[in-house]
């Protein structure tokens, strides 16, 4: 199982939402981290959803960064 990291700081969510189901079937360990101004989402369910810095110091981001297997922004 593969441990990836999103972070989201824009707007366009269409190609996000796709990936992140086709992660998810693939059985990957989704985590998807909203950076100021990102958009609100509703993602499948199973993938966990985090706001930076209300949910998630800036440190702890840094760590789950080193700790994910895959970073991909958006």
């Amino acid at each position: 199982m593969t441990r990836v990291l999103h972070l989201l700081k824009g707007d366009d969510t269409e190609l996000l939402l796709t990936v992140l189901a086709q992660q998810q079937a693939a059985g990957d360990e989704l985590t998807l981290i909203r950076l100021p101004g990102a958009a609100a989402i509703t993602p499948p369910a199973g993938v966990t959803v985090l706001r930076a810095p209300e949910d998630l110091s800036y440190e702890a981001l840094l760590e789950r960064i080193f700790q994910a297997d895959q970073v991909i922004t958006w």
